[in-house]
């Protein structure tokens, strides 16, 4: 007798000829009819259709999975391992399996096993169950398409710099014309394109300035917009695609392992796939958290329609402070009346953005279990020292911003507060350095805590963070460069470590470049915007380039050039100094001859 493998093997051997032709055809239409029915579903959220044209779109969809369906049996046909083809595909077949069960119980039993669900565990309006269900679905399917299309993109010969400014230019343009759909905002028809420009910017940034109240101008659809560009700018796109790569296990090109492990500050090129991984999962670990935890903090005072906006405020929230972008869903941020004295509240939200805030790499080594396990030993095997000069700087420039809130603020926005209180809010606005969330009215706060404010945002967060500013990293290699200078040492040791000129150099960079641009961000908006005051306007300028979003109530009111800077000024400063120094510049011969030294005067 035969067994299934020969006969699979026949079978192979007489399909081998078409193979290539078939699958490249599938491809191709799997490509074109996820894009055409993400693209009806796009219209069908924004745009409030007729049940007619909603119909429609329903036939649409289920015409498209018998596609998918076919799809999935025909790479199995032409797969020579099957086993290892299902624990590839093991994600898109669980949801073909799901959608098949789907219709199956809906022709048998009347019912469709969805809604059924949705009835048991009294979820939402069933409909939109299993509508969000179709739209997680497409929209996963595109994304595994547009990964398996971005693995040629290393066939194309642009840098991973190049790459990287794309991706945002892509995430910020989309981001805009979602915005502008009718269905996004209350109070007006739709968004004007430069104010939809502006939030996406801000949103994809994870900065948080804003030209409209978030709270009131944008519907529930429009906040889940906000909230997902928030979430795709913070951990950057690209780290999705990788994430989607990983899904499809078709393997990293060297140009997206790169990407990765410069945007986060990796050791290893290797360590690229893996790190995503762990990112991906880590930050949804800690949201989740977060989601929970804020749940049951909020004042009971705060009356929320029903369950569902409830849990929403909570993720919105926990995905805005974890991704340090500041957006709340409150008119007057956490200086709302109601969120004033809730102080477990800022607590929460005061964790999440300093877990935003510290770095992968140094969460990574904190609970590295090998590391730990080490440590109990051998109390020599301490953390890193790139872990080391992150945490302490942090820590550093946490308790000098708290001290100083403090006292600075006696007289203004701590006013008839308790002693508690004043220690919450002190240590919260230290933390919110980064992210920009308010508990007072920062227009309410002297200028000498606004300067401390402006020196805190523009050093910002650690590296591999959500926080920009030119890193705390940077800032602790230039003091301790400056000092060493200052004692005559030639090299710059810490911890027992020598650091690398390269390293200094960079740092230096970084430095001159941040400072520069926003030089001229302060300089330009002196005169577009001179009659907002100085000090406000210079606030503005870091705060944005350092995509913090703290603002002292300026924003909606800066002329057109004034939000154009800003504008600017929060892309260049999300997308990294650096970045954009190396995108721009070429590779250099270099000799290795050495020109005489020079002697120059310095100082």
């Amino acid at each position: 007798g035969m067994s299934i493998q020969s006969i699979r093997e026949k079978i192979n051997l007489s399909l081998y000829d078409s193979k290539e032709s078939v699958l490249n055809l599938f491809k191709i239409g799997s490509f074109i009819i996820a894009s055409f029915i993400l693209s009806l579903l796009v219209y069908q959220f924004g745009f409030s259709p007729n049940q007619e044209t909603k119909d429609w779109i329903i036939i649409a969809i289920k015409a498209s999975f018998i596609f998918y369906v076919l799809k999935y049996f025909i790479d199995i046909l032409f797969s020579y391992k099957i086993y290892a083809f299902f624990k590839e595909t093991w994600f898109e077949g669980l949801l073909l399996f799901l959608i098949i069960i789907n219709a199956l119980s809906r022709s048998f039993l009347d019912e469709s096993i969805l809604f059924w669900l949705g009835h048991q565990l009294e979820l939402f309006h069933l409909e939109n169950f299993y509508m969000l269900f179709i739209q997680f679905y497409f929209f996963i399917l595109v994304g595994i398409e547009i990964t398996k299309a971005s693995t040629k993109f290393s066939l194309i010969n642009i840098s991973p710099p190049q790459l990287l400014i794309l991706s945002f230019f892509i995430l910020i343009l989309v981001g805009t014309g979602l915005l502008m759909m009718p269905e996004m905002t209350s109070e007006v028809e739709y968004m004007p394109f430069f104010d939809a420009l502006f939030t996406s910017i801000s949103a994809s940034c994870v900065t948080g300035l804003i030209v409209v109240d978030t709270a009131t101008y944008f519907t529930q659809k429009g906040h889940i917009i906000l909230m997902l560009l928030i979430q795709l700018g913070g951990l950057n796109i690209l780290s999705f695609a990788t994430l989607f790569a990983i899904f499809s296990k078709k393997g990293l090109g060297i140009k997206h392992q790169t990407i990765i492990q410069n945007h986060f500050s990796s050791e290893s090129l290797l360590s690229g796939k893996g790190l995503i991984r762990k990112i991906f999962f880590f930050s949804l670990f800690i949201e989740i958290i977060g989601i929970i935890l804020l749940y049951f903090s909020w004042n009971p005072e705060l009356k929320f329609q029903h369950v569902e906006e409830q849990l929403f405020y909570s993720l919105f929230h926990s995905v805005s402070a974890f991704n340090n972008a500041g957006f709340t869903l409150f008119t007057d941020g956490l200086h709302h009346p109601l969120l004033h004295h809730s102080f477990n509240v800022h607590i929460i939200i005061g964790v999440l953005i300093l877990f935003g805030a510290i770095g992968f790499p140094v969460i990574e080594d904190l609970l590295d279990i090998k590391r730990i396990k080490r440590a109990i030993t051998s109390p020599l095997n301490r953390l890193k020292l790139s872990t080391r000069i992150s945490l302490y700087t942090s820590i550093i420039l946490i308790i000098f911003g708290m001290v100083m809130f403090y006292f600075l603020e006696q007289k203004n926005s701590l006013n008839n507060m308790n002693i508690s209180a004043q220690l919450i809010t002190s240590f919260f606005h230290s933390i919110t350095r980064t992210a920009g969330f308010n508990t007072v009215d920062i227009s309410m706060v002297g200028t000498p805590m606004l300067i401390i404010f402006i020196f805190l945002m523009f050093i910002g967060g650690a590296p591999g963070s959500f926080g920009g500013g030119i890193k705390t990293s940077t800032f602790a290699i230039i003091l301790y460069s400056a000092m060493n200078t200052i004692r005559g040492k030639k090299k710059i040791e810490i911890g027992k470590r020598t650091v690398h000129s390269k390293l200094i150099h960079k740092a230096f960079s970084i430095f001159l470049f941040a400072s520069s641009a926003i030089f001229i961000c302060i300089f330009i908006l002196s005169i577009s915007d001179g009659d907002k005051g100085l000090m406000p306007i210079a606030f503005e300028a870091v705060s944005a380039f350092s995509t913090v979003g703290l603002s002292t109530g300026i924003t909606p009111d800066l002329s057109f050039v004034g939000k154009v800077v800003i504008m600017l000024s929060m892309f260049i400063g999300r997308i990294g100094t650096l970045t954009l120094a190396f995108a721009l510049s070429r590779k250099i011969d270099s000799h290795n001859h050495e020109y005489p030294s020079a002697h120059l005067t310095v100082g």
